[in-house]
């Protein structure tokens, strides 16, 4: 139980050194002691909480006497609030009306395709901000959709996030890309499209895939973007094909075109399935482009090499330690929820920091992995103040009991405690009997 005061500590708190934000300003309090591998590089740490913010930060048991209230965590993780960089709040919780029933990436587009009829404002409103709901209460902070927006259901999904952004300002950082095939922007759909997404302050998105005009569609919407001063974010080779080659094309045209905005490619799944040769110029070209890598592990061991009747033979993520090793930008995201792309998932990032540990072998040493899921992405959003912990920043923390990784990881945590700005908020998730009557069967 915190204290019912404005100023208080947090004692015996242990924080991963890597989510740690060192001051410059001598006068406050500072921590002496290293991180060490072998407990997780997890520092013991006190903190000082003042209207709001982290006021200073000192080694556990350094202090003598706390001049204000405190409360003793007794060695329990505390991490900065978390950034989900890659989620599909538009397609959430329609997997009871919708159902995938075989499970292939095919029959998802398919699922989706009958269900988007009924994406009428007042649904899409009641399933995103259900999922915003969700990821509030789990402790995330900032997130970043990806809206289907072919057609008309780009005003319309725009509109609703809108409405949204507004309603949550003051819990909620929201950020939307839009999502096409690619050959939509050598319409003139793609034209209006675009400029859509620059008026709604948004990310110019879309699907890369492997045909014979993959190179022009790259190149366009590369274009389109730097012409509208517009981030790009896509989805590339989420697939298991070894000669889908998207991710190296976009890097190839950000380059060539000096591409100056950030660009995020998502999924990537093909990566892992190819030569050393093509692996190791992909990555020196992404590198080079300075793309950031957002790995969806969940969604994409749900979907990858599926086949009836078969146990699959790759757990279908990207090369993320190699990645990372080369010095790209590598986060993890939720993804979709509920939906037919993935059948399961709470909107929880730890969920996915957790499973994506066991998936992709995160630890011995965990390291900075933490980053993945919350300085990393924040980072590639331009949100260059959240996601860490430091002096002078929000007290925007999630607290749990779990002392280590290994009981972080082992439970749910549905017990954890979260702040927003050091005050407690309700951490009570939304019934999903909420939802009942939009489900038409």
């Amino acid at each position: 139980m915190l204290p019912d005061t404005p100023h208080y500590w947090l004692r015996n708190a242990r924080i991963p050194e890597a989510l740690l934000v060192r001051s410059r300003q001598g006068r406050n309090r500072q921590w002496s002691a290293p991180p060490d591998a072998r407990t997780d590089d997890l520092l013991p740490i006190d903190l000082e909480i003042t209207a709001g913010s982290i006021a200073s930060i000192a080694a556990a048991g350094t202090i003598a006497n706390y001049s204000h209230p405190s409360v003793d965590l007794k060695g329990g993780l505390v991490f900065p609030c978390f950034v989900d960089g890659h989620t599909h709040l538009d397609k959430g919780h329609i997997w009871e009306r919708s159902p995938n029933l075989d499970g292939s990436f095919n029959q998802a587009i398919a699922a989706i395709a009958g269900d988007a009829p009924r994406w009428h404002e007042a649904d899409l409103y009641r399933r995103m901000e259900f999922g915003l709901r969700c990821s509030y209460a789990h402790g995330t902070q900032a997130i970043r959709t990806h809206l289907d927006a072919a057609g008309e259901l780009g005003a319309l999904n725009f509109s609703v996030f809108r409405q949204l952004q507004q309603a949550w300002a003051d819990r909620l950082i929201l950020q939307a890309a839009c999502l096409v095939p690619l050959e939509y922007y050598e319409t003139p759909a793609g034209e209006v499209l675009a400029d859509l997404v620059a008026e709604h302050g948004g990310i110019l998105g879309g699907f890369a895939y492997m045909n014979p005009d993959i190179h022009t569609q790259v190149e366009r919407v590369v274009a389109i973007a730097k012409d509208r001063h517009l981030d790009l974010d896509l989805h590339t080779d989420e697939t298991n094909d070894p000669d889908s080659i998207t991710l190296l094309l976009v890097a190839k045209a950000a380059i060539a075109q000096r591409f100056s905005g950030q660009i995020v490619c998502g999924h990537c799944c093909s990566l892992a399935l190819q030569t050393e040769e093509i692996v190791y110029q992909t990555i020196q070209q992404v590198k080079q482009a300075k793309i950031g890598i957002v790995s969806l592990p969940l969604c994409n061991l749900y979907l990858q090499d599926r086949q009836a009747r078969r146990t699959p033979r790759w757990r279908g993520v990207t090369l993320l330690h190699e990645l990372k090793t080369a010095g790209v930008p590598v986060a993890i995201a939720s993804d979709n929820c509920r939906d037919p792309f993935y059948a399961y998932g709470d909107h929880d990032a730890l969920e996915v920091f957790s499973l994506s540990t066991k998936i992709a072998h995160l630890d011995r040493p965990y390291g900075d992995w933490c980053r993945a899921i919350t300085s990393t992405p924040a980072d590639l959003m331009g949100l260059t103040t959240i996601g860490r912990i430091g002096v002078g920043l929000s007290a925007d923390l999630v607290i749990f009991k779990a002392r280590s990784y290994s009981e972080l990881f082992a439970r749910p945590q549905s017990d954890r405690c979260v702040l927003r700005a050091g005050i407690a908020i309700d951490t009570t998730l939304p019934d999903y009997a909420e939802l009942d009557d939009l489900i038409v069967r």
